[in-house]
Formats: structure tokens, sequence, C-alpha cells
């Protein structure tokens, strides 16, 4: 979905897209915390940005693979048939400058194909030589 950069951001934070994920998408800064890296990631699937989903990824997390191009597409694949309907975070570990793992527990409204495929997990974020990076999730019923 292309997104105007002033309609109000995915992630919801209700600031426009422009003065919020896109700062991330842009790499004009980078998240100073997990959460920061989670609701952006949120928004990338939402605005099909496979290059931020790629940036942001733990080399140790499943999805991660060398073979760029093929990531790539499954990832687009995935956002061009999915509606991003809502990010409701749950729950978050606070940072502090010294934390280098954090954990966001969120619920993702999402359709595809008119089927409900929402889910809710805790994910798991490392930050590594200052960028925080998505590692794995695990979903909870």
């Amino acid at each position: 979905m292309k997104l105007n950069v002033n309609n109000p951001c995915p992630c919801g934070s209700l600031q426009k897209y422009k003065k919020c994920c896109k700062v991330f998408h842009d790499k004009i800064k980078l998240p100073k915390t997990a959460l920061e890296l989670m609701k952006s990631r949120f928004t990338a699937f939402s605005v099909q940005n496979a290059d931020y989903i790629i940036f942001t990824t733990h080399k140790d997390n499943p999805d991660f693979t060398n073979d760029i191009k093929s990531w790539k597409a499954d990832i687009l694949d995935f956002s061009q048939n999915t509606n991003f309907e809502k990010l409701e975070i749950l729950d978050f570990s606070e940072e502090d400058a010294e934390d280098t793992e954090s954990f966001v527990t969120f619920k993702a409204t999402l359709k595809q194909y008119n089927n409900d495929i929402s889910f809710t997990e805790k994910s798991r974020f490392l930050k590594e030589n200052g960028k925080w990076l998505y590692v794995d999730g695990q979903f909870i019923d």
C-alpha cells in the first residue's frame, strides 16, 4: 500500500507517517528502543517496505537468509496480500542505556483474503552496535 506521508502512521501513534515511522524507514534516525523498532516494523510491512524489514532483522532470526532477492519477494508477497488493520501494544520492557535485550508483546490485527489472521506475539529484540534488531517471537494463544 502506498501511504500518503500526511496520513496517520499505521503504528497507531496518531502522528503523521512522515513524523513517525518514515524517519526510521528512510534511515534518518534509528529506533532508540525496541518498542520503536517493533512499531516501525509493523508499519514497514503495512507500506510494503521489505528493505527495512531485512535491515532490522537479526541474523539469528529463522527467516534470515543471504538470498535477499527471494526473502524480499516473500516479504512483499505477504505485505501486498495482507491488510494491516491495527497494532496494539500489550506489554514491553522499559529499556535503559545498558539494556541490550528487550521484549515487546503485541496484538496485530490482520486480514488476508477476507480471513482474520490476527495474532499475539511476544517479540525479542537485541541491541547490537547501537542498533535494535528483531530476533524472534513466540505466539501467545
